[in-house]
C-alpha cells in the first residue's frame, strides 16, 4: 500500500525490549500496555518448519543455548530459556527460570489478532518466504503485516508470490534510494512501500525533511530504527517521519500522546 499522511506510529522494536526479554510474549504485551501502534518482530524457522520469533539465529545470546534455530526442532526450541539473557540496569536477570519462551509466529497472529506487525525476515538458507507467506495468508493477516529484509533476493520473492501487503526496501534498494531518490522507482526492479532506516549512518545524518519528503514523493512511509531517546524521537517527528521503533515505548509513549498519535 502506497505512503498516504496519517498519524506517525510508534513501534515495539521486538516488544518492549529494554523492559522484557525480547521478542517474548511478555515484552509484546508490555509494548502494547504502554500504548505502541505496531509490534516489529524477527523471524527464522525451524528444522521441522516453525516459524518462530527470534533476532539471533540461534538461543546463544538469549536462552544460553549455542544451537541455530533452523537446526533445531520446535519442541526443542521451546524448552529454551528465552529470558535468561535478559539484564536489567543492575546486572540482574530478573526473568531466568521463568516462563519466557520464543514463541511461534502463529502464537502472535492468533493472541494478537487486531495488532499490526512489521516482521524482519533473517533467515534465507534454508528459505522460509513460502512458508511464512502461506501462514499470513491463513490467519488472513497479509492486509495488517508489513515484511521486510535486508536481504534483496528475500524482498524479491516476497512480492514475487503476490504478497498483498505492504513491504519494506531492501539494504540495495535503500541506497538506490539514498543515490537518487527522485529516480529510484523507475530504477529499481521492484516497488516496495516503507523505507525503514537508521538514524544516522556513520556521519551521515538520514533523519532530514529533505529526504523524509523525497521518499513522500515516491510513495514511501519513512519509518526510523532504533530510537530510545525522546529528543530524538521528537526531532524525528519533526522532519515528517511516519514512524519510530524503539526498544523503550515508556520513553517514547509521551511523545506520540501529545501529538495524538500512537
Amino acid at each position: 500500500m502506497p505512503w498516504a499522511p496519517g498519524r506517525p506510529l510508534l513501534y515495539g522494536h521486538r516488544g518492549a525490549a529494554i523492559e522484557r526479554p525480547e521478542n517474548t510474549m511478555p515484552s509484546f504485551l508490555r509494548a502494547l500496555e504502554i500504548g505502541v501502534g505496531a509490534i516489529e518482530t524477527d523471524v527464522h524457522m525451524t528444522v521441522d518448519g516453525h516459524v518462530v520469533l527470534s533476532h539471533d539465529a540461534s538461543g546463544a545470546r538469549m536462552a544460553d543455548v549455542p544451537k541455530e534455530i533452523r537446526h533445531s526442532t520446535l519442541a526443542e526450541v521451546a524448552s529454551w530459556d528465552a529470558g535468561r539473557g535478559f539484564v536489567d540496569a543492575s546486572g540482574a536477570r530478573p526473568f531466568a527460570g521463568g516462563a519466557c519462551r520464543m514463541p511461534t509466529l502463529a502464537q502472535l497472529l492468533t493472541e494478537l489478532p487486531p495488532v499490526p506487525l512489521n516482521i524482519d525476515i533473517k533467515q534465507w538458507d534454508p528459505p522460509m518466504v513460502e512458508p511464512i507467506v502461506a501462514l499470513l495468508r491463513r490467519h488472513g493477516a497479509e492486509e495488517r503485516v508489513t515484511l521486510a529484509s535486508f536481504r534483496g533476493a528475500t524482498m524479491r520473492e516476497v512480492r514475487g508470490r503476490g504478497y498483498r501487503g505492504p513491504t519494506a526496501l531492501a539494504q540495495r534498494e535503500v541506497l538506490a534510494l539514498l543515490a537518487l531518490p527522485r529516480l529510484a522507482r523507475r530504477w529499481l526492479p521492484v516497488r516496495g512501500d516503507a523505507a525503514q532506516l537508521p538514524v544516522r549512518v556513520s556521519v551521515l545524518d538520514l533523519g532530514t525533511r529533505r529526504l523524509i519528503d523525497k521518499c513522500h514523493a515516491l510513495g514511501l512511509r519513512v519509518d526510523y530504527w532504533t530510537v530510545n531517546d525522546p529528543a530524538e524521537a521528537t526531532r524525528l517527528l519533526d522532519a515528517g517521519a511516519d514512524g519510530i521503533m524503539t526498544d523503550d515505548p515508556a520513553a517514547l509513549a509521551p511523545v506520540f500522546a501529545q501529538r495524538g498519535a500512537r
